[in-house]
């Protein structure tokens, strides 16, 4: 996996905190004072589960850079009420039951985009 120093971050990066995908929001570095390294400030937030992290860490720590496969799928059902639907893939043409992202309206024969990392799947945009 590819790897890259906390002070090369920009807002939109895509790293791994906790073990899980995150996208930067912002950045803060601090100087290099008389007694230490730089001190870098993440503030990111989850892909998967939309969680906030907040990581303060010295500037030559290095972050793992998710590999997150974006693939086109079609939707077979929705359960809106439990925002699971049901989708194909238009490549594999493997089924399965993925969780919505968001207020995202679904229908049921839409062609939408899923991000996949690891075993973790989810609805990102209607195409």
């Amino acid at each position: 996996m590819k790897t890259v120093y906390a002070t090369d971050l920009k807002q939109g990066s895509t790293i791994c905190i906790e073990g899980e995908p995150c996208i930067v929001k912002s950045v803060d570095i601090s100087k290099t004072g008389k007694h230490g390294a730089s001190k870098c400030r993440i503030e990111a937030v989850g892909i998967f589960d939309s969680k906030k992290r907040i990581v303060v860490v010295p500037g030559s720590d290095r972050f793992e850079v998710p590999m997150i496969e974006k693939r086109k799928a079609q939707i077979l059902a929705a359960e809106k009420e439990k925002k699971i639907a049901s989708i194909m893939d238009l490549e594999t043409f493997e089924t399965f039951e993925i969780p919505i992202e968001k207020d995202l309206e679904i229908e049921e024969g839409n062609n939408v985009e899923y991000w996949q990392f690891g075993n973790k799947k989810i609805i990102k945009r209607i195409l």
